[in-house]
């Protein structure tokens, strides 16, 4: 069966492809390069990465000559964990070798999501407890047990019952500290909250999380699924708070735009899955081959041109050249940034403007008075200022 000439792509997009909303932005994008989209008659500068995924921007050379130098030689093989396969050690080696020494084994996911699931069942099995910790406001992912870490009711009511045993703290409230206790597997917490609107945490109530974790027995495990690879300014986002937490989830950033993601511990955590069930954890694709290969090459991107070094600069340039009376603050981390509006209703019209102007802008699930900016690690001053003509005309 042949596709109708006289149907348009957007057409089958709207009559095939599930919908999330009664009203997704619908671009029909035919090429992406660096900070760009194309579509059939616009060139859009994708300020937000695809939410945090492109670090090193579309299409990197480096990227997709590893995707195709893989594809000359294997694809999937076999179940994780199996075979002996090229991409998945050299990713697991180059990754641990960012890491402090304790985090230097690596579980590979397709996505971050699976990657907090994993970590969920590893923090329940490690500590032989059931309690899980997260923040309000907080994001894991949209599966039911990374759901179920979710902050917000409003994404929550409609399937319940989730996973029991799960309770809150807000990020930064030095208080519900106590709320950590001997029954507690895990605190899994950002370093700096996304989609709470960029929250940045006070370096010494990090340092509090951890030592209150150290003191029950409880892991703490940071979700670095956004911050990773280099867009807070550092490659990980706790290094710059001096803090290391005993299990690290990333994913988005460290793909190249393929979809990958993981969970890395120490031997003695990791080790727990081997037995008491055998085969504690499995997936089919985590570690697909091609995408490890990009991963692999994402990485080496991001550390031989020092992306992460150039993004605390470039997040400066944005802060100083977005001031408008309709602005109240641009916060946030190194190229992970939130400017904030009075609110959804002012910002709304905004981001349609700028997107026709050529600038994709969008906002965050749990503040949506804000509007997202984390570009491409690799765009330039020049195409900074352009980015924030576009939105200051549109304001």
């Amino acid at each position: 069966m042949t596709t109708n000439p006289l149907v348009t792509h957007r057409q089958l997009f709207f009559q095939h492809v599930a919908q999330t909303s009664d009203f997704p932005l619908a671009l029909e994008i035919e090429r992406a390069e660096g900070i760009y989209l194309y579509g059939p008659e616009n060139r859009y500068i994708d300020l937000i990465s695809g939410i945090g995924v492109s670090n090193v921007g579309h299409r990197h050379p480096r990227v997709l000559a590893a995707i195709q130098e893989q594809l000359d030689k294997y694809l999937h093989l076999m179940v994780y964990g199996e075979y002996v396969q090229s991409p998945q050690v050299e990713l697991a080696q180059a990754l641990a070798q960012t890491l402090p020494a304790p985090l230097s084994h690596v579980y590979f996911t397709n996505s971050g999501t699976e990657a907090i699931e994993g970590t969920m069942k590893l923090a329940k099995r490690f500590t032989r407890r059931n309690e899980i910790i997260s923040c309000f406001n907080a994001y894991h992912g949209a599966t039911q047990g990374a759901l179920s870490l979710s902050g917000s009711e409003n994404f929550k009511r409609s399937f319940r019952p989730l996973l029991p045993g799960i309770r809150h703290i807000q990020h930064g409230n030095w208080q519900h500290l106590a709320h950590i206790t001997q029954r507690t597997a895990a605190v899994i917490m950002e370093v700096v909250q996304g989609e709470a609107g960029v929250r940045v945490p006070d370096p010494a109530y990090l340092h509090a999380v951890r030592q209150r974790c150290t003191e029950v027995g409880a892991l703490l495990v940071f979700d670095e699924i956004q911050t990773g690879f280099g867009r807070t300014g550092t490659f990980w986002a706790f290094e710059g708070f001096d803090i290391v937490p005993d299990v690290l989830v990333c994913a988005k950033g460290m793909g190249g735009g393929m979809p990958i993601g993981a969970f890395i511990s120490s031997p003695e955590i990791m080790g727990v899955f081997k037995t008491n069930p055998i085969l504690g954890h499995i997936t089919t694709f985590g570690g697909h081959p091609v995408c490890a290969a990009a991963s692999l090459a994402t990485l080496r991107v991001v550390q031989d041109e020092t992306l992460y070094e150039q993004a605390e600069a470039k997040g400066q340039l944005f802060r100083q050249l977005l001031v408008h009376p309709a602005i109240r603050e641009v916060r946030g981390k190194g190229l992970m940034l939130a400017a904030e509006f009075e609110s959804f209703d002012v910002l709304k019209p905004v981001i349609d403007r700028a997107i026709e102007g050529g600038v994709i802008t969008d906002w965050f699930l749990f503040c949506d008075n804000s509007m997202r900016i984390a570009p491409p690690l690799i765009i330039t001053e020049e195409q900074i200022r352009e980015a924030c003509a576009v939105i200051l005309n549109a304001i």
